[in-house]
C-alpha cells in the first residue's frame, strides 16, 4: 500500500512538471537596424558613386557576384570592380527602387537579408532605354568584432515574365 502512495504522488509530480524548454527571445532591433543601415548607405554609395561608402559595410574576406557574373573575393577587389563599374554611364543611369528588407537571423552572430529593387530608366550601352527590370540582393552579414558586415552578397536579376506581345508586329 505504502508502494501505491509513493507510486501515486510521483505521478502528481512529474504530471505537475512542465517539461517545456523555454527557448530565450533575442531582440534584433538593434542588429536589424545597423543593417538596414548598411543597406541605405550602399543605396546612397550607387546613387552618389562613392565608392568608399559603397564598400563601408563590407568585411575583408568576402564573395561578392553581381548580376552579370563579375565576382570579387576582397573589399580591396570590390573596390576596383566597382570603381570601374561607376565609371559606365550607361548603368549608372537607372534609378533604384528598394522595396522591404526581408532580413533573419539563423543565429546570434549571422543574418542573411533579402532585398528586392525595380530597376527603372537605365539605359543599353548604345543609349537606349532598358525595359525596368527586378534586381535580387541576397547579403549574408556576420557579427565580426560587434559589427555586422556583410562576407557575401549575390545579385541577380529578373526580366518581366509574359510581357505582351503586339500580334500585328511578328512576321509570317
Amino acid at each position: 500500500m505504502k508502494n501505491i502512495a509513493y507510486a501515486v504522488v510521483l505521478v502528481f509530480l512529474l504530471a505537475g512538471c512542465d517539461n517545456k524548454i523555454v527557448e530565450s527571445q533575442i531582440d534584433h532591433a538593434k542588429d536589424s537596424a545597423q543593417i538596414i543601415e548598411s543597406i541605405d548607405a550602399w543605396d546612397k554609395a550607387w546613387e552618389s558613386k562613392d565608392l568608399q561608402l559603397a564598400i563601408k559595410y563590407y568585411a575583408d574576406e568576402i564573395d561578392w557576384t553581381n548580376a552579370f557574373g563579375d565576382r570579387a573575393r576582397s573589399k580591396e577587389d570590390l573596390l576596383k570592380l566597382l570603381e570601374s563599374i561607376f565609371g559606365l554611364n550607361f548603368v549608372m543611369s537607372g534609378e533604384n527602387n528598394y522595396g522591404a528588407n526581408d532580413i533573419r537571423f539563423p543565429n546570434d552572430s549571422i543574418a542573411t537579408v533579402r532585398t528586392q529593387n525595380i530597376r527603372t530608366n537605365q539605359k543599353w550601352p548604345d543609349g537606349t532605354p532598358m525595359d525596368d527590370r527586378i534586381i535580387n540582393h541576397l547579403r549574408v552579414y556576420q557579427n565580426i568584432k560587434g559589427k555586422w558586415l556583410i562576407t557575401d552578397h549575390m545579385i541577380s536579376q529578373a526580366w518581366p515574365k509574359n510581357k505582351p506581345v503586339d500580334s500585328l508586329t511578328i512576321k509570317k
